[in-house]
């Protein structure tokens, strides 16, 4: 929906039951606890409304959201209605909700410090896509690729993997990418059962069948280019490891991988890199479409009595992944040598002057860059070993500017538990980032403001109707990706496109315009 932004002089409005903030408390100068935690963050001025409840013990709560004259009072639990949070966003624009809690114990009300909900005058990009999935990681069954719309809590499949398959007929969907935050412009794979890979371009959606033998296996991590017909993939042979004791509860490897490129109207792939000793992955483009980053690690074998994927498993810890580049022109298609951007194993090297804290940081493993829409800033994610990051806890957030070549760790952003997954928003003034900060084991969309200067505001978790709705939910959204609007392709058209057949592929020495 699209808010209407009200300013209404001397109006106060008021929550079902007219609950009104109690006139006799006691001041504490402790702010309180809430879920989700919202205070003091930073929102966009088009975000659903922010509902919490109060997360501690207590008989009863009333909270008031203000801005200028504008009150919204709620009972149990602060959840405004939509033309309500439109009068306070409205009046806040640029500016704060002013939040007081008050929670019932006995008796006797408890008022707790006031906060603030910082509203930025920078938008979001209406719609997220995301896969949902149980945090396991074995079974395919309610497995599916969503969207929520940002600017209310509007919710719906994109594909479904049920439509394909079933338990032993299972199917597995993932890698959802689009070109330019375009929902018209799409693809995603699917394994197994009816496998594929689905593109849609302006309403033409095909099933293509990507392996071919001079290729290691069909594209897995995607990039698309940002106006050409291109996209670049890794091609991996991956394997898992489950863990009972470690807190990391899987290991995910690839015992080889290479970067290829896919021309969608030739249907030709190409190796761009494929050394037999490197394991490239997660392909990115800056937004100029003239610069291709990757990440790779170094492996050299030690025992040949044992299987590759034996000597991997064993030495994962053993992996460190660095981010390279290649040049590429737009009109002839041709790629540059390979250079170095961050030698993660070297890090100490990179860190900005200012950030002295951050020098003690040991060497680690980066994995998926992502390139601010300006072009600035690398964003990355950092953890000891490995590049599966989503599964390690000692995950975090770094950011490199790439005009100055300095690096910081994110730790307005970072928790103590992992993060993970990110995309710009389209504006390049909001990131959204997975994050299991709230248990441990689920992983959810967290949002957080970017500073022309790169700093981040404090981030907030994606808003439910129901405050506690995502303590309900038995899900990890994986993924999450910025969409300027819906996919509005059916889940049905393309379950019967994936059960029609693929189209075949043609490798060549080198791509072509």
């Amino acid at each position: 929906m699209k808010y209407r932004y009200l300013i209404l002089a001397a109006t106060l409005l008021l929550c079902a039951c007219t609950t009104k903030v109690p006139t006799a408390f006691t001041d504490v100068d402790a702010l309180p606890k809430i879920y989700p935690d919202y205070v003091d963050v930073t929102i966009p001025l088009n975000i659903a409304p922010l509902t919490f409840e109060l997360d501690e013990e207590a008989d009863a709560m009333i909270a008031r959201y203000a801005a200028g004259d504008i009150e919204v009072v709620c009972a149990d639990k602060m959840q405004p209605t939509f033309d309500e949070w439109a009068s306070l966003i409205g009046e806040a624009k640029g500016d704060a909700i002013k939040v007081d809690v008050f929670a019932q114990r006995g008796d006797q009300w408890t008022h707790y410090k006031p906060f603030s909900i910082f509203v930025s005058e920078d938008s979001i990009d209406s719609y997220l896509s995301y896969r949902l999935i149980p945090p396991s990681f074995v079974s395919y069954e309610a497995l599916t690729i969503s969207q929520r719309c940002l600017e209310n809590y509007d919710e719906s499949v994109i594909y479904d993997n049920m439509l394909c398959g079933f338990e032993n007929d299972g199917q597995c969907i993932n890698c959802h990418n689009y070109q330019q935050y375009n929902p018209d412009r799409m693809q995603f794979h699917a394994r197994q059962k009816n496998g594929g890979t689905i593109i849609a371009y302006d309403g033409d959606i095909k099933k293509v069948n990507m392996r071919n033998d001079s290729i290691l296996s069909a594209g897995v991590y995607p990039a698309w280019h940002p106006w050409l017909k291109l996209i670049v993939y890794s091609t991996d042979k991956t394997h898992q490891n489950f863990h009972t004791t470690d807190p990391n509860k899987i290991e995910v490897f690839d015992v080889e991988s290479d970067i290829i490129a896919y021309n969608i109207d030739r249907g030709e792939v190409t190796n761009l890199e494929n050394d037999s000793l490197e394991l490239e992955v997660f392909p990115a483009w800056a937004p100029d479409g003239k610069t291709l980053y990757y990440c790779s690690a170094h492996f050299n074998r030690q025992d040949t009595t044992i299987k590759k994927e034996q000597e991997v498993a064993r030495r994962c810890m053993d992996l460190r992944y660095n981010i390279f580049k290649k040049s590429f022109n737009p009109e002839t298609f041709e790629f540059g040598p390979s250079e170095a951007v961050l030698r993660a194993d070297t890090l100490r090297s990179y860190i900005a002057q200012s950030d002295s804290a951050n020098k003690t940081i040991a060497p680690g493993s980066a994995v998926l860059p992502r390139i601010s829409p300006d072009g600035r800033f690398l964003l990355f994610t950092l953890a000891s070993y490995g590049y599966f990051h989503i599964w390690h806890h000692d995950a975090d957030l770094w950011l490199m500017d790439l005009q100055s070549g300095a690096v910081r760790r994110l730790d307005e952003v970072n928790s103590d538990d992992t993060e993970s997954y990110h995309s710009w928003s389209s504006n390049g003034r909001w990131i959204v980032f997975s994050s299991r900060r709230d248990d441990g084991s689920f992983t959810r969309p967290f949002f957080a403001h970017v500073g022309p200067d790169g700093r981040c505001e404090k981030p907030f978790e994606l808003p439910t109707a129901d405050p506690n709705y995502h303590r309900q939910f038995l899900r990890c959204y994986n993924i999450p990706e910025f969409m300027r609007g819906p996919v509005t392709i059916t889940p049905q058209t393309f379950a019967k496109i994936l059960k029609g057949e693929a189209e075949p592929v043609t490798y060549v020495g080198k791509p072509r315009p």
